[in-house]
């Protein structure tokens, strides 16, 4: 093999960096990161601000403080979609494919960079929200601390979960290829479908209602787990597998299909 051809091989590094390259080079993807951050800050300190002390500590203090999660949802989702389907809607994906003909290396690669960027920020963001928040809270039947129980491991256990979750949203668009196709999948994924799927009369549902990606995330968030609710343990399985299933499911049709 010549000096050359060694250059010039794709290696698994070398997706990567070019996947991280592609990724931060992309302005949506600085502007979605600093809102999901921004408005997951501003919400818990809002809503901090905002409590007067009435809710006779029916929600736990962690899901009260990460509220704003449930946009971060959707922003980490769609950041994860453009990545894969987004590179269809312009055609750059023949490009990405001609320079790396095992394809499978690029989709790893994606998955990869996607949660290298998103536990660190999701986890910075629960650790500055939660104190801050915590401020306002002082004197109420929701202030908490860092150190109580199942605290920090709800904080963690957010960060995680949006991670995986975001994960599972980048297969759904490598499956899709289309982004307002993938964007309608995750959203009924994540939202509707378990609504709809809770209003049915069977024991067997509910249980499998409770191991959807929006349900399993709201079970990670929570620091003192309910009687009958999912298990933090149980919840983050369930989110490991989803995100199993979307990437090796897009793994098999990226085989098997055109590009």
């Amino acid at each position: 093999m010549t000096t050359a051809s060694l250059a010039h091989r794709v290696t698994p590094a070398r997706v990567l960096r070019s996947e991280w390259h592609k990724l931060w080079t992309l302005r949506s993807t600085w502007i979605t990161l600093v809102a999901t951050s921004a408005l997951t800050v501003a919400m818990g300190a809002g809503l901090g601000a905002a409590y007067d002390g009435d809710g006779e500590g029916q929600l736990d203090t962690v899901v009260l403080v990460l509220l704003g999660t449930q946009f971060a949802q959707l922003n980490l989702g769609v950041l994860a979609i453009l990545a894969t389907a987004g590179e269809y809607s312009t055609g750059q994906i023949r490009a990405t494919m001609t320079a790396v003909p095992r394809r499978l290396p690029v989709l790893w690669s994606k998955a990869a960079v996607l949660a290298a960027i998103t536990l660190p920020l999701t986890l910075w963001t629960n650790l500055l929200t939660f104190p801050l928040a915590q401020y306002f809270l002082s004197g109420t039947d929701q202030a908490a601390a860092l150190g109580d129980p199942g605290v920090l491991r709800a904080l963690v256990g957010n960060a995680v979960g949006l991670t995986l979750l975001t994960v599972t949203a980048l297969g759904i668009g490598a499956l899709a290829r289309s982004v307002p196709l993938a964007t309608g999948a995750f959203i009924g994924l994540v939202m509707i479908l378990p609504e709809v799927l809770a209003m049915l009369p069977y024991d067997i549902v509910d249980d499998a209602v409770r191991c959807f990606p929006g349900r399993a995330l709201e079970a990670l968030t929570t620091a003192q787990p309910t009687p009958g609710a999912t298990s933090p343990e149980a919840a983050l399985l369930a989110m490991a597998l989803w995100a199993a299933a979307s990437l090796a499911t897009a793994a098999l049709f990226l085989r098997r299909r055109d590009v």
